[in-house]
């Protein structure tokens, strides 16, 4: 069977310390804060302008680079880059966990654990999140190790979800219980889904399940441990231990999956990968980036800037976004000649080891950003002005957006959390599965 390359609206794809240098960004006028420029800026109120400041466009490149409108889950559902402002909304159900605390500060890491003695007296904060839009959904636990791989199939009412423990859990979306076990006997690596298919990245294959017909294929190369895996025009690339990239093609019923001519020039292993626009991007422990051309399966440019591993690729609108563990997120954009270069980059008091993106309940784009410090950053694109922050008892590797709002982060101790932005439209909240609107 061939493989889709139209993603449905409930597929997701996995999407794995230089000092701060102030980059170019669009022309602002003597008033704007400097130090909010260059994302230093800790006054709150500050008497410069800030996010009024901003043009229409913010990083003023002009390349294509955003991943087709069939592919959600890759980025922002919507990206306009001149949506900049952000706003804190009142909400009127107490039911709903929130956080009257300033953003300053941080997480009592007694009650992380557990064990937290002062209750309302504590001056830290007890709640998995920080900020007044998002509402946790649910906890799915069961994996013994850290979760690596979260997929929701079309059409599906299961949700999956792979871990290094060497198994896959599947979720029943209307009752949120496991409702089956499927032992691999080997590390799961990443996780990703295409219409009725899930791909499963293990050591030297990937094993392909269709959920609609029952069938099911391992696809095998030697080639170590598969980290990551993307679907692009008809094909399926897996990013691998030894810096090769397998590409398959979708061929017969008989034989859906052929191998064609693996991609080489990595001199260490693929970890990260996305596609958007006829590129294929890939991300390795060499601390590059490559472009490939989707039609000639040919490296177009290398990308050199990170300092350490690079760890997750977004497209977003006209840009490419990086992260590495060298603590910063690297925006990119087209030169007039085509080819690609940094014109932004956020800095991180940590490394930084996942990132995805989505758009909130108003329509703004998010990126979601997980750090080494046990937490997710959210920052509202373009101008990364901060939305909240999700707090973990492990790190966080492993992030799933959705439409309408939903979406999953997975950890280092094997747990899977719900989440969801709060104030969605009733034409968005009728599209969410049952369990993500009731737990």
């Amino acid at each position: 069977m061939d493989i889709k390359t139209a993603r449905s609206t409930v597929g997701w794809t996995q999407k794995s310390a230089a000092h701060y240098n102030r980059l170019r960004t669009a022309p602002t006028s003597p008033g704007v804060c400097t130090f909010w420029l260059e994302g230093r800026c800790k006054r709150n109120p500050c008497r410069f302008l800030q996010e009024a400041s901003l043009p229409h466009n913010v990083y003023h490149r002009a390349a294509k680079l955003s991943m087709p409108e069939d592919c959600p889950g890759k980025g922002p559902e919507s990206s306009a880059v001149n949506s900049a402002n952000s706003s804190s909304r009142k909400r009127g159900d107490s039911s709903i966990e929130k956080n009257p605390r300033t953003p300053q500060e941080k997480v009592c890491r007694y009650w992380i654990s557990g064990n937290c003695v002062k209750g309302e007296a504590c001056p830290f904060l007890h709640s998995w999140f920080q900020g007044v839009d998002l509402a946790m959904l649910a906890k799915l636990e069961g994996h013994k190790k850290g979760v690596s791989g979260i997929a929701l199939p079309s059409g599906s009412t299961k949700l999956y979800s792979g871990s290094k423990d060497g198994t896959v859990r599947i979720w029943d979306c209307h009752t949120g219980q496991c409702v089956q076990v499927i032992n691999l006997r080997g590390e799961v690596g990443c996780f990703t889904c295409e219409g009725p298919w899930v791909f499963v990245g293990m050591p030297n294959t990937v094993k392909a399940w269709n959920i609609q017909n029952g069938a099911s294929y391992d696809i095998s190369g030697l080639v170590g441990q598969v980290h990551t895996m993307e679907v692009g025009k008809n094909m399926l690339f897996a990013g691998a231990e030894d810096g090769t990239i397998l590409v398959w093609k979708g061929g017969s019923e008989a034989d859906p999956f052929q191998m064609t001519a693996p991609l080489r020039g990595h001199t260490g292993g693929v970890v990260s990968l996305t596609a958007g626009r006829d590129r294929l991007y890939s991300g390795s422990i060499d601390q590059t980036i490559r472009v490939w051309d989707l039609h000639t399966l040919e490296c177009v440019q290398e990308l050199v800037g990170h300092t350490d591993v690079v760890m997750s690729l977004l497209c977003w609108d006209q840009y490419l976004i990086s992260c590495s563990l060298d603590q910063t997120v690297k925006v990119w954009g087209a030169t007039e000649g085509g080819s690609l270069e940094v014109v932004y980059k956020h800095h991180e008091e940590l490394g930084i080891l996942a990132l995805s993106g989505m758009s909130d309940a108003g329509g703004k784009p998010v990126l979601l950003c997980a750090c080494i410090d046990n937490t997710v950053r959210l920052y509202e694109l373009p101008s990364f002005t901060e939305r909240g922050k999700i707090f973990s008892r492990r790190e966080i590797r492993t992030l799933q957006t959705a439409p309408g709002g939903l979406f999953f982060t997975g950890d280092a101790t094997g747990m899977l959390t719900v989440w969801n932005w709060l104030d969605l439209p009733k034409s968005q909240q009728e599209q969410l599965p049952h369990l993500m609107e009731s737990c």
